[in-house]
Formats: structure tokens, C-alpha cells, sequence
């Protein structure tokens, strides 16, 4: 039986906590002009998930956290490394922090949740159910899969008209789901942004699938020491969030993490709750970045967390109605040094080939000073650049003045 987790010895500053996070997170890394994939499977080991989200807004989001730590990259190279041919494969698409893109070393370490979907469990309630009544029909959309795959949803409905949105699936798109939650099929490719299905084994290399399965206890504890490495201070509530794993599988883990010393117990200066970090781990002196943030960033994906990091409060207004909006429909924390200083509003303008900066947000107590903005300034200017795009400022308040004026 574990023993319960000692008390803390050591007391963080909020500020020191901030610097653990960041570093841990790959910011304040010297900025590298030629990025190759090295540098992009270096990072999302680092980070262990890259969450993938169907907004649209400025770029899809899971490419958006990697420009946000290494700069201007080739799309083309994460593209690669997600859904290339077996050789230059180096992720996996599955349920870590919602759907996500993971190394494909945690590949066994999730083994256990597709046999849960398998079984009804740990998966929305209406796709269980559908699981329970149309076996039969799961299993012809396999063999389908089986006979001529990758194949999307829409090459499979036998439903009149164009796809529903997501609670609007067809009987064979909420089949495919089922499959691909219970680890039967996987993602082998996408066009456009529809999903291409396959079985694992043609598109999983056979050396990972060929890996001992992890018991329950080992995969949490490979996933809660992963999260501590990503997060660099973190509650216990944070580390399970980070690949939505439950306290009653996790609590027993944490506790063997911390017997033998793979993580340690810290108190944090204004944190309610007991702390974690990966062994005695050095706190930055000082942490220099400056990134626009996707509303989807690992950084922040955490909204209570990010207030107790940050003091900022941050909520997604994507599906708010435009006149309840407080900040605007597509809007980035601007990362300055070690504080979230300011948000934006943007938008890529395809059609005009502009990057559109809606709105500037200062956060209250902030200071955007001639450093600050000439950061922000540069940052903007290289996401235009990265996206094909010119950029182009419509906020006429005084902060969007002042970076008006700044870009000059």
C-alpha cells in the first residue's frame, strides 16, 4: 500500500513558479533561425501534447503553440512528423488533453483508455450507447476500413446530404468515433482538416505497437511525471488535467512519484493546494519571451491555473454572441518576458491576404512600455510574415495607436 504524500519542505515564490512553468513550457530557449524536425520532436517530447482544435480563425491551433516557442517553422515539417509516411511519423493523433497530437512513446502509455472505450467507458455518453446498440454496423465500417482504407467519414455515410456538424454525425461517422476512441482505428492522414482513418497497424510502427502494454499504475505514472515535466510546478488537480486522467486512478501513482523521489512536494506562496515538481529542480533567475498564445496553448489551456500562474483571467468567447463579447471572437494572451501583459483580437483575412488586429486589450496594471510594444510589434510582424499575410491594425484606441505608431 502507498504511503501518503509528505508535507512540502520547500515554499516557491509565485514569481519562481512562473519561471519553473515557462522553462518547463520551452519558452525563454535562445531563438534558432533554422528549424528543422529535431527541433520540432524535441519540443512536443517536451511538451508530450499538442492539443487540435477545428477553429480556424488566424491557423489551425495545433501549429500555432510551436511558432509561439521556435519562431517561423515549415508547416509542412509538423504535417510531417503527424501524418507522413511511417518513416518520418513521429506523432500519433488521440484523446491526451482532448483530441490531441502525442509522441508516439505514449502510445502504450494510453492503451488502457482505448480499452475503456471498448467497454463504454470514459467516452461521451451518447457514443457509448451507440457502441452497446449498433455493433453490427461498427463492425461493417471496420471491415470497410480494413478492405480499403484511410478513408474519411463522408466516403462512408450512406445518409442523403452534405455532414452535420458534431452532434449531427452520421450513423458511420459516429461509428468511425467509437473505433478510433476504442484504439480499432487510428488517424492516418487528413485532407483538409477531415480525418482519414486506418487500422493501427498501418500506420503505428510495429516496434511501438509491439511494446509491453504498461499496467494502470505504470501508464499514470509515466503521464503524471510527463505532465510534471510540462507544467515545471503543478497541483495535483494540474497534473491530471494535463491528459484528463481521474483522481482515483491517479492518487495511488502520485504517491509512488513521489516514495521514490521522481517528484517532489513543494507549497507555493498563495496556492491553496500542495504542489509538485520533477526532483530538485533550478529555478530560472529570469525568463525572456515574448509570444502570442493560442487560445488552445498548453500554457494557458488550464483557466484557473492560468489565473494563479498569471492573475489573468481568461475565457474562450468563440461561441458567446457577439454583443456579450468582452474581448473579441479570436483573442491571444500576449506573453511579455514572464507576465501576460496583453490580449488581442485577431484574424487572418485570407481573402485580402491580411492579418487583422481587431483589438489591443492592456491587462489593468500592465505597462506597455517601448520595449513591450516593439516586442509585440515583432511578433506580429513575424506571424503576419509566417502566414503569407500583410499586417493590418483596425484599432483605433490609444494602445492600438501607440503600436500603430510603433510598427510606423
Amino acid at each position: 500500500m502507498s504511503a501518503a504524500i509528505p508535507p512540502t519542505q520547500d515554499t516557491l515564490t509565485p514569481a519562481q513558479a512562473r519561471r519553473l512553468t515557462l522553462r518547463a513550457q520551452g519558452f525563454g530557449a535562445t531563438p534558432t533561425t533554422a528549424i528543422d524536425r529535431g527541433h520540432l520532436r524535441r519540443l512536443l517530447n517536451r511538451l508530450g501534447v499538442l492539443q487540435i482544435d477545428s477553429v480556424n480563425a488566424l491557423a489551425r491551433s495545433h501549429y500555432l503553440p510551436l511558432f509561439a516557442r521556435l519562431g517561423a517553422y515549415p508547416r509542412a515539417l509538423l504535417d510531417e512528423l503527424a501524418w507522413g509516411r511511417n518513416r518520418q511519423r513521429s506523432l500519433f493523433e488521440y484523446w491526451g488533453h482532448e483530441a490531441s497530437l502525442l509522441p508516439l512513446a505514449s502510445y502504450p502509455a494510453l492503451r488502457w483508455r482505448m480499452h475503456r472505450a471498448r467497454r463504454g467507458q470514459g467516452i461521451y455518453k451518447h457514443l457509448a450507447r451507440f457502441g452497446r446498440e449498433q455493433r453490427p454496423l461498427i463492425d461493417q465500417v471496420l471491415a470497410r476500413v480494413a478492405a480499403q482504407g484511410p478513408l474519411g467519414a463522408g466516403e462512408l455515410s450512406t445518409r442523403d446530404g452534405p455532414a452535420g456538424a458534431w452532434w449531427d454525425w452520421s450513423n458511420e461517422k459516429q461509428a468511425l468515433e467509437w473505433l478510433f476512441a476504442a484504439g480499432e482505428v487510428t488517424v492516418a492522414s487528413r485532407r483538409g482538416f477531415e480525418r482519414l482513418y486506418d487500422l493501427p497497424e498501418r500506420v503505428i510502427p510495429a516496434a511501438v505497437l509491439a511494446r509491453p502494454e504498461p499496467t494502470l499504475l505504470e501508464a499514470h505514472r509515466e503521464l503524471l511525471r510527463h505532465a510534471a515535466q510540462a507544467l515545471g510546478v503543478a497541483t495535483e488537480r494540474d497534473l491530471r488535467d494535463y491528459y484528463r486522467l481521474a483522481p482515483e486512478d491517479s492518487r495511488a501513482a502520485l504517491a509512488t512519484l513521489v516514495e521514490d523521489a521522481t517528484l517532489t512536494p513543494v507549497a507555493v506562496h498563495g496556492w491553496r493546494h500542495t504542489a509538485f515538481v520533477c526532483g530538485t529542480p533550478r529555478v530560472p533567475r529570469r525568463i525572456e519571451a515574448a509570444a502570442l498564445l493560442s487560445p488552445f496553448d498548453s500554457l494557458i489551456w488550464a483557466r484557473e491555473r492560468t489565473e494563479r500562474l498569471f492573475d489573468f483571467h481568461y475565457r474562450l468567447e468563440f461561441y458567446v454572441p457577439p454583443a456579450q463579447r468582452r474581448y473579441g471572437y479570436y483573442v491571444m494572451p500576449f506573453l511579455y518576458r514572464e507576465r501576460l501583459i496583453a490580449r488581442l483580437d485577431l484574424r487572418a483575412r485570407r481573402g485580402e491576404g491580411q492579418l487583422a488586429v481587431l483589438a489591443l486589450h492592456p491587462e489593468p496594471g500592465a505597462t506597455l512600455d517601448a520595449d513591450a510594444l516593439g516586442a509585440l510589434s515583432g511578433e506580429l510582424e513575424r506571424l503576419a510574415a509566417w502566414l503569407g499575410l500583410s499586417l493590418q491594425l483596425h484599432d483605433a484606441r490609444p494602445p492600438g495607436q501607440w503600436l500603430a505608431h510603433h510598427l510606423g
